[in-house]
């Protein structure tokens, strides 16, 4: 890999082939120009890295068009987005190319920069070349005028499995040696940004010596104090045992849930179990009341609490298992994004609310197997995939 750029700059989308799981996003890019000037300006909407001006940029190849490009700190005022795109949005390239006018992250204007925004909607009248412009909340009060004059498309994020598949691509071409569990990782790490997990993927392969060291090094503490905390009768050290690893109680609980089983039976297990939901009940009343001196309560049953429930010392290895409950709550909300997502789409064709969508999904689950009726809903690929299931 060319060590004086990123991955980020390398693997920039160039084309619509390029932009993996954006099929339904870029239909809409292309009717849109299909269309104007029936509508002068599109809003890309969606989180950091979700795509929104690298499908700008993409376009513009696509048309062999020009692009012209203003973010934030040009949009101070009326003067100069007159002097940057004013004349631009008037005239045809030198080099006789179409022309794309990007506002790229109109989020960053201030509230005393309406000026600005007033010069955009007066250079939107006026335009002989399309409007494109990305944010991240374009829902902003400050935002509306603009809205009311604009095509809008949101960017949902991606899923992990679209991220998983582009970052494993990118690292069988950059050869990194790299297993499927740690793609995995990184790809729902990013939650569906896609640039943050290519910088991930590039900060592990620079340091994976150096990563896996602390990771094991963690790893092979936490086997250590689960041992102490599991195997052997509390002391005096107990308390301190958390200490010396730099992980957070949170994290501690889900190790101690997942590996508690393998060593208490009966009614060990039944008291180990109650130290444990104790300590998460302190733990949400500290976040929920910022009551941070109860730590010490959370510590204290996380640690001497469940080390007090046998009766005696226990010998022999034990085999510890990573926590799974995190992955698992991520897949549940997952599917729960994707039913939603569904409902509101059938809700709006028909004219129902949401809720009464949701309560009845089961039934409208079998309707959507239809592909006539998935066409007419513009559903998604992936959401395709959840009704199959």
């Amino acid at each position: 890999m060319n060590q004086a750029k990123t991955l980020c700059d390398i693997y920039k989308a160039e084309c619509f082939s390029d932009l993996k799981g954006r099929e339904v996003e870029i239909e809409r890019v292309k009717r849109f120009i299909r269309k104007f000037p029936e509508k002068k300006i599109l809003i890309l909407n969606g989180a950091a890295g979700s795509g929104k001006t690298s499908l700008a940029y993409s376009l513009a190849s696509e048309l062999k068009s020009e692009i012209l490009e203003l973010n934030a700190s040009d949009l101070r005022n009326s003067e100069q987005i007159k002097r940057i795109i004013g004349h631009a949005s008037q005239q045809a390239s030198l080099f006789g190319k179409n022309k794309i006018l990007l506002v790229d992250e109109i989020d960053g204007i201030n509230k005393e920069d309406y000026g600005g925004i007033e010069e955009l909607l007066r250079i939107e009248k006026e335009t002989k070349f399309p409007i494109i412009i990305t944010s991240n909340n374009i829902w902003d009060r400050k935002f509306f005028s603009i809205r009311q004059k604009s095509e809008l498309l949101e960017l949902k994020a991606l899923d992990y499995k679209t991220v998983f598949n582009i970052i494993k691509n990118i690292a069988e071409k950059e050869k990194f040696n790299l297993q499927d569990d740690i793609l995995t990782s990184i790809a729902i790490k990013a939650r569906g940004d896609v640039r943050a997990a290519l910088n991930d993927l590039q900060t592990i392969t620079q340091e994976t010596s150096h990563k896996d060291i602390d990771e094991r090094d963690k790893e092979e503490n936490i086997f250590f104090i689960l041992k102490q905390i599991l195997q052997q009768l509390p002391t005096k050290e107990t308390l301190a045992l958390y200490d010396k690893i730099d992980m957070p109680l949170d994290e501690i609980l889900l190790w101690l849930e997942e590996n508690i089983p393998k060593e208490y039976k009966g009614e060990e297990l039944y008291k180990a179990f109650e130290a444990l939901s104790k300590a998460d009940v302190f733990r949400g009343r500290i976040h929920r009341q910022q009551h941070w001196r109860f730590l010490v309560y959370q510590n204290f049953l996380l640690s001497a609490g469940i080390s007090s429930a046998k009766t005696q010392a226990k010998l022999g290895f034990v085999s510890y298992k990573k926590p799974s409950r995190i992955l698992k709550i991520w897949l549940i909300n997952q599917k729960y994004q994707q039913k939603k997502s569904i409902s509101e789409k059938f809700a709006n064709y028909c004219h129902i609310s949401i809720k009464r969508a949701m309560r009845e999904f089961p039934i409208i689950k079998q309707i959507l197997k239809n592909l006539t009726i998935q066409k007419e809903l513009r559903l998604e690929e992936k959401e395709i995939e959840f009704l199959k299931n």
